[in-house]
């Protein structure tokens, strides 16, 4: 391909479960572009066999699909050389999440293939349902219980041009299932009564809604910030709550959430802003601990921000989030101290918030007293120009008011207040505005008020050293409150510091430790636009680079960052550095687990081994010897007797024996399969032929799975073998089958007392039988050996309640009938699993 070669565009049709419609209206598309003109043609389209939708076929090129033999099956495929060679302007491929049959040179994913055809400048349009999706592969198998072998990356599919939902209520879908216009109707009743549940289609839809609303929510941000629009975009209400860390904060929580909660969808969203100069100094961590686990109780976000100023790192990280309103607690200065020291933070965000709507919220604490310190703890811009005006100003009012006083005073009550002027100014402007006020005041002093009144009398020695008092006591105090000044901005830094890598150990403390939490964290904290973890540092792009291990380092791009923020940044940089550490030591671990878990293996082996190989084969080796011997006469019968025993020993020596090499090959992964299309009749009747307590029901119809048949003879055996020993005498133990979403699922069903939830997963343990404490009893090989051999075959093997009382076992296998099945375990090679 040339590099002149747009790459292609890619629209994904993206729906909650099958039969939705996402097909319908892929080719409905693909038939309204090729009638404006467009070459358009279908490289893949799966319809299931369902009359409407094949009809939306008829108009439109279909590009042959290629046929590939594996494993004894027949598979079609998405001819992709066939599909480059046509070079349409827009491919319609099905089934996003597929898995190709290996060999044949095509990609190992459909979405690879995809792929392929846009680098080629191809525009293609697809179909995907949310389960399919890695990020939510976990949370569906929890809802539906149904394990998904089919997975896109979300990574490939956010890359899409356009993604569009297709949505269906649960009570239309599952009417849809009613009519057969999903499934057909042998299927329909198991389907509705599964994985088509009411509960499991509203989980899977919400799902979907959200994943979607995520993805319009990045795209509009994207958007906002390509064309620098700062104003507010009010699409989905967010409210943003202040927190200073004092005890009011429980109730703007409260409040913020509640205006939240009065529009569907509102987000909650809890800041607070921590200063290197000392701001958010006082803070309780105690508060703020409880407050943040109360914004996430009621379903919100916790943030915390490094900025200059509060107002202005409020206003900045709520336009940045697009939030829509803005909570904040009334000041709880008193008016005196409002007076003086000016407006507080909220009428400054007032003042910025601009078409941010701002709530100023009432509480206990308001007017009673800030609890965090003073903001005016150093030199401001402000007080460096009031201090020598104040110098030169203060003592001439100072000189006005004592002239029209003159007479009540004496000469040393008047000297105490010049001084008293000259400590108030220290105090506002620091030393320089005190020797200035010190200078001026002594002047005065001198002039107006030591005889001769209206004349300097600098020559005398006593004028002198009044003068010099005043210069030394204004500088004393002017360096004691500077240093104290200095001392306090010191202590608030550190303090600010602290609290910021509190909220970060914080966390890390909560599970939010992974590398991506902790960059998105470092990001949020500093105000940047991006972190990342690089190998080596960027040369002279303007960006901030700290080391954060071995080979590692921490870099943000964004504003420029002052010292006191690279502290700590710097801390920030250790903690990413020790996840990246845990990371690799998290992945030596697990290559060492397998190791530790056959070593658990063959010690268990050989503390069990030992009887279930003596019992047999001492009964076989008694009946034998018995046989063999000259000195007893026996009769017919007991000749009959003792073969049988023997024969029986052998028997049950060999099946252990074979189970025992058999779980070795699926620890060692050297178990070779032969999957083929294997009807159940075929196996059921040998599985059962030695149990007379089992019978099969409902194989009608069923179509064949794709298995190895020797194998799931065993696994279907040791079940039913299982399920007899717990069964009432009297009652059967019934074999079921039923077939749903190209899958067969194989009950065996008892009617014994059944097993609490807690302990189903040890069912499965090898070497132990549930509820033995020795290991006389056997190895409990069966059921180990029916889960390993049933996953190597890609099924599953999952116990249920069975109705009226008893343990289900249900055997889930891939249907040989359904092209392109074939999972990635399945390739020709050893397979590995753990039984």
């Amino acid at each position: 391909m040339s590099e002149d070669v747009r790459p292609g565009r890619l629209k994904v049709y993206l729906g909650a479960a099958p039969g939705v419609g996402k097909t319908y209206r892929m080719l409905d598309e693909g038939r309204r572009r090729a009638a404006r003109g467009a070459d358009v043609v279908v490289g893949f389209a799966e319809c299931h066999g369902r009359p409407c939708t094949e009809a939306m076929l008829d108009g439109l090129e279909v590009v042959r699909r290629a046929r590939c033999d594996y494993r004894g099956g027949r598979f079609e495929e998405m001819d992709l050389g066939a599909v480059l060679a046509r070079r349409p302007q827009v491919a319609i491929v099905d089934e996003f999440a597929h898995t190709n049959v290996p060999g044949g040179g095509r990609n190992a994913k459909r979405w690879q293939d995809i792929e392929a055809l846009l680098a080629a400048g191809i525009d293609v349009i697809t179909a995907l349902n949310i389960q399919h999706l890695t990020s939510l592969n976990d949370v569906v198998e929890k809802i539906t219980g149904v394990p998904q072998h089919e997975t896109v990356p979300d990574e490939v599919v956010r890359r899409a041009h356009q993604i569009e939902l297709v949505d269906m209520p649960p009570e239309g879908l599952r009417r849809r299932m009613a009519h057969g216009n999903i499934y057909a109707p042998e299927k329909v009743d198991a389907a509705l009564a599964n994985y088509f549940r009411p509960g499991n289609l509203t989980a899977l839809r919400q799902l979907a809604l959200l994943w979607t609303a995520d993805r319009v929510d990045e795209a509009l941000t994207s958007y906002r910030a390509e064309h620098s629009i700062g104003g507010v975009w009010e699409t989905r209400e967010r409210v943003v709550v202040a927190l200073t860390g004092g005890p009011e904060g429980d109730t703007l929580i409260r409040r913020a959430a509640r205006i939240a909660a009065r529009s569907a969808g509102g987000d909650l969203l809890a800041v607070h802003v921590a200063r290197s100069d000392g701001l958010a100094a006082g803070v309780s961590h105690a508060s703020l601990a409880r407050q943040r686990r109360l914004v996430e109780d009621l379903g919100g976000s916790y943030h915390s921000v490094v900025g200059d100023g509060i107002a202005t790192a409020l206003v900045d990280f709520a336009r940045a989030e697009n939030a829509t309103q803005l909570v904040l607690g009334t000041s709880r200065r008193g008016r005196l101290e409002r007076f003086l020291t000016g407006p507080g933070t909220g009428e400054t965000v007032t003042e910025l918030s601009g078409d941010i709507d701002v709530h100023r919220v009432t509480h206990e604490r308001a007017g009673r007293g800030t609890l965090l310190p003073s903001r005016r703890r150093t030199l401001s811009t402000g007080r460096l120009v009031a201090g020598p005006v104040a110098g030169l100003v203060l003592p001439v009012l100072l000189t006005l008011v004592l002239d029209g006083l003159r007479g009540s005073l004496d000469l040393t009550s008047e000297a105490l207040l010049f001084l008293l002027t000259v400590v108030g100014v220290a105090c506002i402007g620091g030393v320089a505005s005190a020797l200035i006020a010190s200078v001026t005041a002594s002047l005065l002093l001198n002039y107006w008020f030591i005889p001769p009144i209206g004349a300097f009398t600098l020559g005398d020695p006593n004028a002198l050293i009044a003068l010099g008092v005043f210069a030394v006591v204004a500088g004393t105090v002017a360096a004691v409150v500077d240093r104290s000044l200095r001392l306090s901005r010191r202590s608030a830094r550190a303090t600010a510091e602290a609290e910021t890598m509190s909220s970060l150990a914080g966390s890390i403390v909560r599970g939010g430790a992974t590398i991506p939490a902790l960059l998105e964290r470092t990001r949020e904290t500093f105000g940047m636009d991006s972190a990342e973890l690089v190998d080596e540092p960027p040369d002279g792009d303007g960006a901030t680079a700290v080391p954060a291990g071995p080979d590692a380092y921490l870099v943000l791009r964004g504003r420029t960052l002052p010292s006191s923020e690279r502290r700590v940044l710097a801390a920030f940089a250790a903690h990413v550095g020790s996840a990246v550490e845990r990371a690799r030591l998290a992945e030596a671990a697990a290559e060492v687990e397998p190791v530790k878990a056959a070593d658990r293996m063959r010690t268990a082996l050989l503390r069990a081994v030992g009887h279930d190989l003596r019992t047999p084969l001492a009964a076989g080796w008694a009946a034998v010897t018995s046989l063999r011997s000259r000195d007893v006469e026996f009769s017919a019968e007991d000749r009959d007797e003792l073969l049988a025993t023997a024969d029986e020993s052998m028997a049950k020596l060999s099946r252990l024996v074979e189970n025992l090499l058999d779980l070795s090959r699926l620890e060692a992964g050297v178990l070779t399969l032969n999957l083929r299309a294997t009807a159940l009749e075929e196996v059921l009747s040998t599985a059962l032929a030695d149990t007379p307590e089992a019978e099969a029901r409902d194989l009608e119809d069923i179509p064949a799975v794709l298995a190895d048949p020797p194998l799931l003879e065993r696994v279907v055996a040791n079940l039913v073998g299982n399920a007899a020993r717990h069964t009432p005498s009297g009652q059967k133990v019934l074999v079921s089958a039923s077939a749903l979403a190209g899958r067969v699922e194989l009950r065996v069903v008892d009617r014994g007392p059944g097993l609490p939830h807690d302990g189903r997963e040890r069912l499965f343990e090898p070497f132990q039988r549930l509820g033995d404490t020795d290991n006389t009893t056997g190895l409990g090989l069966g059921l180990a050996l029916a889960r390993g051999l049933t996953e190597a075959m890609n099924g599953t093997l999952t116990p249920e309640d069975t109705p009226g009382g008893g343990l289900t076992m249900v055997v889930s296998l891939p249907c040989a009938e359904q092209t392109g099945t074939v999972r990635p375990e399945e390739a020709p090679h050893p397979v590995v699993r753990r039984a």
